[in-house]
């Protein structure tokens, strides 16, 4: 039986999920439309639950795209994403995961966005690790925390129970 820490309870997401909105919000006040691309499961949610804030607090046009990578061999597959660059060019765009591990996925997702010139390109996790072996940091943070390699983060988004658990 594996050992379970809970690390953020619904509530405290729900707290961070404001915050991080708040700080888009305040980094972006002049924009009139925001790119958020969550990569595709909890990413996408963490992004879907982020647009609703921004939507409750902004007059922000928000465009919300699900960024499909393969995580096991994201080089050998196509990433995907309902946009083509023409759509995105010259925008603020934010690439939303759930977890930021060792930046692998995060980079591939952001290569994505490298065929057009863009406006600004930011990152939002919920929770960032401190193992990086690609050039990748949270611009928006839910929280840090120091993991040995052995251990893992999950973050379930069940209906009203969300919760982060150290493994």
């Amino acid at each position: 039986m594996q050992n379970k820490t809970q690390i953020l309870t619904h509530q405290q997401i729900e707290q961070k999920i404001t915050r991080i909105a708040f700080q888009i919000y305040e980094d972006n006040y002049k924009e009139e439309k925001l790119i958020i691309a969550g990569i595709a499961n909890n990413g996408f949610i963490f992004a879907q639950l982020l647009s609703e804030q921004l939507k409750s607090i902004s007059n922000f046009e928000i465009v919300l795209q699900e960024l499909k990578i393969d995580k096991k061999n994201p080089i050998s597959n196509e990433t995907t994403l309902g946009l083509e660059p023409n759509d995105f060019k010259n925008q603020v765009i934010i690439v939303v995961d759930d977890v930021l591990n060792s930046g692998k996925t995060m980079m591939y997702g952001l290569k994505h966005f490298l065929v057009a010139p863009v406006k600004k390109l930011s990152t939002a996790v919920l929770v960032n690790r401190s193992y990086k072996r690609f050039p990748v940091h949270a611009d928006y943070l839910g929280m840090n925390l120091a993991t040995t390699m052995k251990e893992r983060i999950e973050v379930t988004f069940e209906k009203k129970n969300y919760s982060a658990f150290l493994i």
